[in-house]
């Protein structure tokens, strides 16, 4: 069965996040370090200015649990329908990809115009990934 095997762009993604979060919290200490804000700020986010580094690192962080729960819905349901088709797992890991991708993208140069076709195409593949299970469902149920 191809249905296990989901759980590993999943746990990419996961540890995507991870890796986004403990890069959040280096650099919001450095900040506090550098006494570019101060600890206090952190308490309600008000008052002073975020420096610009951690602000992507937070928003990126933020957006890690946006568009991916509809991913990790998609391929939780291909798995518990038993439809997750060799085409279904491709679309998976491409939309892994892309949003490693777009972090490399966002949390470093944070080129915009790079940045939004990235994002853009992962919704692509987000879309296509759920229009697969739909199908894949439709036509052939759940076992």
């Amino acid at each position: 069965m191809h249905d296990t095997q989901l759980v590993y762009p999943m746990f990419v993604l996961v540890l995507l996040s991870a890796f986004v979060l403990v890069l959040l919290f280096r650099r919001r200490v450095k900040a506090v370090r550098d006494g570019r804000v101060s600890a206090r700020y952190f308490a309600l986010f008000r008052n002073e200015l975020e420096p610009e580094e951690t602000v992507k690192a937070a928003r990126h962080f933020s957006n890690l649990f946006e568009a991916p729960t509809l991913y990790y819905a998609a391929c939780i349901t291909a798995m518990v329908t038993h439809n997750a088709s060799p085409g279904v797992i491709t679309l998976a890991w491409m939309y892994v990809a892309a949003r490693i991708l777009h972090a490399i993208i966002h949390l470093g140069a944070n080129r915009l115009r790079y940045r939004i076709r990235i994002y853009f195409f992962s919704w692509v593949v987000l879309l296509a990934l759920w229009i697969d299970v739909v199908v894949n469902t439709a036509l052939h149920g759940s076992a």
